[in-house]
């Protein structure tokens, strides 16, 4: 009974073979999971209009840094909240 008061304002977790895990840390890996999955899917080429040129690049190239330009700017952001 102690146990669960002291977790009573904590992280949301889940018991996994004796070991506490954090929700969020299962919602990031599923995340993750299907974002891994659905760039192999896509391995056609596709072209890119940029302002000047046209860019032909495979498809899981293109999410690929669409992917990562958007946790890049997630971690900016939330660096930035933090430091308020």
């Amino acid at each position: 009974m102690a146990r669960n008061a002291a977790h009573a304002h904590g992280p949301s977790t889940l018991t996994v073979k004796g070991r506490d895990i954090r929700l969020r840390t299962i919602g990031i890996v599923a995340l993750v999971g299907v974002a891994v999955w659905f760039i192999a899917a896509n391995t056609d080429s596709v072209t890119v209009r940029l302002w000047v040129a046209d860019v032909t690049l495979p498809m899981w190239g293109v999410l690929t840094v669409t992917l990562l330009v958007g946790v890049l700017l997630g971690l900016i952001a939330a660096w930035r909240r933090a430091r308020r």
